[in-house]
């Protein structure tokens, strides 16, 4: 049987080849055939999901009550020292500079990334700003965040904190980060289908040892992480109910 996995949409683009590492080494471990299915966006991958085309999920948090909930996934592992967390950016020479500062009619740039999306407007909070009094664009990259506040086309871009750490020395020196998040307990979660409920365990503790293995620490940096955790159902089932505690 020939198995499917996909990967969060909101990765850095620098990462696709670790994926595809990773996808080889993992097949390799369990002695299984995995595809690797890459999605432009969210909308195209919860189309999948939905019509159960997908056996394992390197999860976005925003996603992990419907795959728990409503697929019957389960977690299997989270990446160590890894939390989601977001910055917002405003351009270099911006007079905004706290949240407070920031007007209503503001114009956002941001991603379709849901938790990055719903925590910036959380931030914002404390400026009385939200759906109603600003002004929204959604664009498909964070390289178009990016640009659209260097041209002066957004007063405010929100970002995976992440990505925009290995961004170029030239992105950087042109915007600001105002604030980042530091919620901690939100993360992706690699999680499996009921479908592959039976490699389930041989899967995780496979993960488990990747950092103890030369090869496995090599297919790990190619991924821009230095380990897995275990991920527990009562770990999960806690970063599903902050989630829903801060929607």
């Amino acid at each position: 049987m020939k198995y499917t996995m996909t990967v969060s949409p909101d990765f850095p683009p620098t990462f696709i080849p670790g994926w595809y590492i990773f996808n080889t080494w993992l097949q390799q471990a369990l002695d299984v055939s995995i595809h690797l299915e890459l999605y432009e966006s969210f909308e195209d991958q919860r189309k999948a999901i939905e019509n159960n085309e997908i056996d394992l999920i390197y999860a976005n948090p925003f996603d992990a009550s419907m795959l728990v909930r409503e697929k019957g996934f389960s977690g299997l592992v989270k990446p160590e020292n890894k939390s989601d967390e977001i910055v917002v950016l405003v351009p270099i020479g911006s007079a905004i500079s706290k949240i407070e500062d920031i007007p209503e009619g503001a114009r956002i740039v941001k991603t379709d990334d849901p938790d990055v999306n719903m925590i910036g407007m959380m931030i914002l909070e404390p400026a009385d700003l939200n759906s109603e009094n600003t002004v929204s664009e959604q664009v498909d990259t964070y390289a178009l965040v990016a640009k659209r506040l260097i041209t002066g086309d957004a007063d405010v871009g929100f970002y995976l904190k992440d990505t925009f750490d290995i961004a170029s020395n030239l992105v950087k020196k042109q915007l600001r980060v105002l604030v980042h998040s530091q919620i901690n307990d939100i993360c992706h979660v690699l999680m499996a289908a009921p479908s592959f409920t039976k490699h389930a365990d041989k899967m995780q503790v496979a993960l488990l040892d990747m950092a103890g293995d030369a090869k496995g620490q090599h297919v790990l940096e190619e991924l821009g992480l230095s380990a897995w955790l275990k991920q527990d159902h009562e770990d999960t089932e806690f970063m599903i109910d902050l989630m829903e505690t801060l929607t």
